[in-house]
C-alpha cells in the first residue's frame, strides 16, 4: 500500500556530511524565518488589524475583513509556486529560494511601517492587501525551494528526516512569532501595543534579508537538480518542455490529490493558531497572553513530533504515517472544540496538544512524500502546486470560514464538522495516491 522512496542519483552518496548539514541548516532557517514573517500577520489579524485598518462596522466585521486579508495571502501562494516552480525546475532551487526570502523580507517590513486607516484613509487597507499578496507569493515560492534543497541533499533512506527540517520551520515560526508578540504585549500598555507595539514583530522580519544573502553566497545547488540539468543539456534549451505544461497535461490528478490530502492539515493548523486565538479572546473572554502562551508551548512539542514522524516514515512508509495523522484529526475534531468551549486554559492546552500531535504526524513525512510524487525536472513545480492548492483550500480560508460558521450557527460543532469534512477528503485522496503507487 505504500510508496517506495524514489532513488537518489549516485552523486548524493559522495557528498561530504558538512555540505549536507550546511544545506539542511540553511533550508530549516529559510523556512523558519519565512514562516515567522507569514505568521505574524495571522496573529496581528486576530488581535489588532481589524480595528486599525478596517474600522467601520462591528467588531466581527472588522475581524472578518482582517481574516479576509489574511486569506488573500493564501490565494497568492499558487502564483509563487507556479512562477518559482517553472524557474526552479529550469534554473535551479537556490536562486528561487533567495528571491522568495528577499521578497518576504521587503513585504513584512513594509507592513510594519504601514500607516493605519486613521492616517491615510482607504489607502491603508489597499496597501495592506498588496503587501499581504507579496507575502503569499513569497511563501508560495519558498516552500518548494527549501524542501528540495533539503530532500535532494538527503542520503539514501533519510529523505523523510531531511525533509522534516524544513517542516520544522512552521513550529519554529509559530513559537518565535508568539514569543515576540508576548514580549511586545508585556512591555507595552494596551494603548501602546495598538499604537506601535504590534509593529515590532514585523520589523524584526527584516533579518530574513541577511539569511537570503548567506544562502546566495554559501550554499550550493542541489545534486539532483544538477543531474537533471545535465540530462536536459543534451537538448537545445528551446526544446525543453515547460514543467508547468507537463504537470498540467500529465500529472494534474496527482497535484490535485496531493492538495486534497493536505488541506485538512493546513485548515486545522490555522484554526488553532489564528481562529482559536480570536474565538477564545473575543467570544470566551480568555486572556490574550495566556492563549498565546498555550499556542507557543504546543508548537514547541512539534519540534520533537515532526522529525519523529518523518523518521518513522523512512522506516514504514510515508502513506501509512500520513494517513494515521489524517484519521486522528477527524476523530479529534469534536473533542477539540468541546474542550475549548469550557473556557478553561488547561483544557484548551490539552485539546490543542492532541490536535497538534496528529498535525505533526501528517506534517513530518509530507515534504518527502510530495517530493517523491514527481521526477526532478518537474518536482519544484509539482510539489509546490500540490502544497499551495492545499493552502488555498484549507489554510487561507479556515479562520474566515470559522468566524462565518460560528456567526451562522452559534455552535463550535459547525467548525468541527468543517474539519471532519476536509479529513474525509484527505483520506480519500491518500487512498487514491496509495493505489496509484501500487499500480506503478
Amino acid at each position: 500500500m505504500d510508496m517506495a522512496p524514489s532513488a537518489h542519483p549516485a552523486t548524493t552518496t559522495a557528498l561530504p556530511t558538512v555540505n549536507r548539514r550546511r544545506v539542511a541548516t540553511a533550508a530549516a532557517l529559510a523556512s523558519a524565518v519565512e514562516w515567522y514573517d507569514y505568521f505574524v500577520f495571522g496573529i496581528a489579524a486576530a488581535l489588532v488589524l481589524g480595528d486599525l485598518y478596517f474600522p467601520a462596522g462591528s467588531a466581527t466585521a472588522g475581524v472578518l475583513a482582517a481574516f479576509a486579508t489574511f486569506a488573500v495571502g493564501f490565494l497568492a501562494r499558487p502564483i509563487g509556486g507556479i512562477v518559482a516552480g517553472q524557474l526552479g525546475d529550469k534554473r535551479g532551487r537556490k536562486p528561487m529560494l533567495v528571491l522568495a526570502l528577499t521578497l518576504m523580507g521587503i513585504a513584512t517590513t513594509g507592513i510594519g511601517l504601514l500607516p493605519t486607516y486613521e492616517t491615510i484613509g482607504v489607502a491603508a487597507p489597499i496597501l495592506l492587501v498588496v503587501l499581504r499578496i507579496a507575502q503569499g507569493v513569497a511563501v508560495g515560492a519558498q516552500w518548494g525551494g527549501a524542501m528540495l534543497m533539503a530532500t535532494e541533499y538527503a542520503p539514501e533512506g533519510k529523505r523523510g528526516v531531511y525533509g522534516s527540517v524544513v517542516q520544522l520551520g512552521v513550529p519554529i515560526g509559530v513559537v518565535t512569532a508568539n514569543t515576540v508578540f508576548l514580549l511586545a504585549g508585556a512591555f507595552t500598555s494596551d494603548a501602546q501595543f495598538a499604537a506601535w507595539g504590534w509593529r515590532v514583530p514585523f520589523l524584526i522580519g527584516l533579518f530574513v534579508l541577511a539569511l537570503a544573502w548567506y544562502i546566495h553566497t554559501r550554499v550550493e545547488e542541489t545534486p539532483e537538480f544538477r543531474e537533471a540539468e545535465r540530462a536536459l543539456a543534451e537538448k537545445e534549451k528551446t526544446e525543453q518542455g515547460s514543467p508547468l505544461r507537463t504537470i498540467l497535461k500529465d500529472h494534474l490528478g496527482t497535484v490535485l490529490l496531493a492538495g486534497g490530502s493536505f488541506a485538512v492539515n493546513t485548515a486545522t493548523f490555522y484554526i488553532l493558531i489564528t481562529g482559536v486565538l480570536d474565538y477564545t479572546t473575543r467570544e470566551l473572554d480568555m486572556e490574550k497572553s495566556a492563549v498565546l502562551t498555550v499556542s507557543l508551548c504546543v508548537s514547541l512539542t512539534q519540534l520533537v513530533l515532526i522529525p519523529a514522524a518523518a523518521a518513522l516514515s523512512d522506516k514504514v512508509g510515508r502513506i501509512r504515517v500520513y494517513a494515521l495523522g489524517a484519521a486522528g484529526i477527524a476523530l479529534w475534531a469534536v473533542p477539540l472544540f468541546l474542550l475549548i468551549d469550557t473556557g478553561s486554559l488547561l483544557w484548551l492546552a490539552v485539546g490543542s496538544f492532541v490536535a497538534s500531535c496528529f498535525l505533526s504526524i501528517m506534517y513530518g513525512p509530507q515534504a518527502a512524500l510530495f517530493a517523491e510524487l514527481f521526477t526532478p525536472e518537474m518536482r519544484y513545480t509539482g510539489a509546490s502546486l500540490g502544497y499551495q492548492i492545499a493552502a488555498v483550500l484549507g489554510g487561507g480560508l479556515a479562520p474566515f470560514v470559522m468566524v462565518l460558521l460560528l456567526e451562522a450557527t452559534g455552535t463550535s460543532m459547525a467548525v468541527s464538522a468543517y474539519i471532519i469534512g476536509l479529513a474525509v477528503i484527505a483520506l480519500l485522496s491518500i487512498k487514491v495516491l496509495a493505489d496509484k503507487a501500487r499500480s506503478r
